[in-house]
């Protein structure tokens, strides 16, 4: 062979190699998964790191595992340009920030991915890299531009052909929308998706899955309980002998949340117990610190104050700390350690706490603000300080009409009544 054939073999080789990595990762899967009982996971990997080339019957046996026309596959055998080749680079690069939690290196490749994709009218790459982004940037705080990414995606032609791809923007939009405290619009995105239907292929299951948890934590989050219960019976059908783990963990620990503001005690307390055996740290370590800051949460609302539930805060705080954390984060689990001290009457330590973050409400969701000045409301009110309870009252009232949470507003009115009719 030539110089000049073993170069354009090499090409060849890794081009292809390159492309069946981006399309075995964006689908999640092992390379023992992708080579099925046809290939070994040897020799994927030998395949995807140019050190073997297709013949026509691997690369027709690759597209049927990948769901996609052989011609699709085959036309990754071909020479790539400089543009190509630095696109794949970089979705792969953005696609292993994301597996080692670099979630701003993960948006930042994506995005430089997805503008090259865009150049070279690459229609499909455009989308799972902005779709990777927008993920990204939602994951690492950036609700704005996470939001923004997402509407692009919205409004693009192939989702709007496509139900699988509405039905993932759209859980993801409601994600977006629940983290930013706006409740309508997160109930609006996640009845979407949800509404097209659980699809044929297991992703898409999974995104059904995803948007039906979204819907149900945010109508909890609007106070709209009976239809959030009414929601978590579909998700509790959903789990079956054949449920993934970590995936039952998270729809046990989902009807364990509305199961506790609902004060049905007994079985929040159930349905956490399970999900606090399927889930696991060394699975996800974020889903598990996540977790346990929402299982201490709902039981504090419950009033549950006994060791189990500062092993929950404990937890959150551990694994956060290993993790890393948002501004965001940061101050929910400092919210949980304050409304741990208020229940057990340790006034001065829930202010202390309290004050803290009130200089911070604005890096809050507006309920979750609002969380925080209702109970720096009640923690002043506790210390006899009826004016400053008063205000922090009527910033509770006004974040959770933000919002759109009416119920929590009521409760905040409620306060203020009360504190009018004392001093009266």
């Amino acid at each position: 062979m030539s110089v000049s054939n073993q170069a354009r073999s090499s090409r060849v080789g890794s081009s292809f190699g390159e492309r069946l990595k981006q399309e075995r990762l964006s689908r999640n899967l092992t390379q023992a998964e992708l080579g099925g009982a046809l290939y070994s996971a040897s020799y994927i990997s030998l395949l995807e790191n140019a050190h073997r080339e297709p013949t026509t019957e691997i690369i027709k046996q690759l597209a049927q595992q990948l769901e996609l026309a052989p011609s699709s596959v085959a036309q990754w055998a071909q020479s790539s340009t400089p543009a190509e080749s630095e696109g794949l680079r970089l979705s792969l690069i953005a696609r292993q920030s994301w597996d080692t939690r670099d979630y701003s290196g993960a948006a930042s490749s994506a995005k430089a991915a997805a503008e090259l994709a865009c150049s070279a009218k690459d229609s499909v790459t455009w989308w799972n890299m902005t779709f990777l982004a927008a993920n990204s940037l939602l994951r690492n705080g950036d609700h704005a531009d996470a939001t923004a990414s997402l509407q692009s995606l919205l409004e693009h032609q192939l989702t709007r052909d496509s139900d699988a791809l509405s039905l993932r923007a759209h859980q993801v939009m409601a994600a977006a929308m629940l983290a930013q405290g706006s409740l309508p619009e997160a109930i609006n995105h996640a009845t979407l998706a949800v509404e097209i239907g659980s699809g044929d292929s297991a992703e898409e299951f999974g995104a059904y899955l995803l948007a039906l948890q979204t819907l149900i934590g945010a109508l909890t989050e609007a106070g709209r309980l009976d239809e959030a219960w009414t929601h978590t019976m579909v998700l509790a059908e959903a789990v079956t002998d054949q449920t993934p783990p970590q995936m039952a963990g998270e729809i046990h620990w989902v009807i364990g949340n509305v199961a506790f503001i609902r004060q049905d005690i007994r079985t929040g307390l159930e349905h956490h117990a399970k999900a606090s055996r399927l889930l696991s740290p060394a699975a996800d370590l974020s889903r598990w610190a996540q977790f346990n800051k929402a299982t201490a949460w709902v039981r504090l609302m419950a009033g549950v104050v006994e060791p189990a539930t500062l092993q929950a805060i404990e937890r959150s705080e551990l694994a956060h700390s290993v993790v890393g954390a948002t501004v965001a984060e940061t101050l929910e689990v400092s919210l949980l350690r304050a409304r741990w001290h208020f229940l057990n009457n340790e006034i001065p330590q829930a202010l202390d706490l309290l004050n803290g973050i009130e200089m911070q409400w604005d890096q809050l969701a507006p309920h979750i603000a609002g969380d925080s000045a209702l109970l720096l409301g009640n923690a002043l009110q506790a210390a006899n300080r009826l004016d400053d309870a008063l205000a922090a009252y009527r910033d509770a009232f006004d974040r959770y009409t933000q919002a759109g949470a009416s119920d929590r507003a009521e409760v905040a009115a409620d306060h203020m009544a009360s504190i009018h009719t004392t001093s009266a």
